[in-house]
């Protein structure tokens, strides 16, 4: 089997640490023909996240923070069998891992900033809605007898 293709890149000079990565491997329900019924293909990747060094302390804790519905016992697991070959879906699990994690450790959005509607805006969209409402009040046809 050739080997993992690089480490999994987090965000900047942060990566998975393979030696943390704990895989599971079983029959996968998914497409395929022969063989595929008594190969393990099905790929489970777990992570402790709790546990790890891997990540800086504030990455760690706002990633438990937002993970926490996944998690188990501080481990995120995830699961790939969309390909027939348990090579491809080892790829496919540790690219989502580490997707799902960059996505846990971003920093939160700037708050935003309430700015006021100038006043000749507001004005300008009134004096707009009024004239729109002239218009169809003219095109019922009451006065048309």
């Amino acid at each position: 089997m050739r080997a993992m293709s690089g480490p999994h890149v987090i965000r900047g000079s942060v990566s998975l640490p393979e030696a943390e990565l704990m895989w599971r491997f079983s029959r996968s329900s998914g497409p395929g023909g022969q063989h595929v019924n008594t190969s393990d293909s099905q790929v489970e990747l777990r992570f402790d996240l709790a546990a790890t060094e891997a990540l800086p302390e504030v990455w760690k804790q706002r990633a438990l923070e937002r993970l926490e519905g996944r998690l188990v016992d501080g481990v995120v697991s995830v699961r790939s069998s969309e390909h027939r070959s348990q090579w491809r879906n080892r790829e496919a699990a540790a690219v989502r891992l580490a997707a799902l994690l960059a996505q846990a450790t971003a920093p939160p959005p700037k708050p935003r900033r309430a700015t006021r509607i100038p006043r000749g805006i507001n004005e300008r969209r009134l004096r707009e809605k009024k004239q729109r409402s002239q218009t169809k009040r003219g095109r019922n046809g009451r006065d048309w007898g």
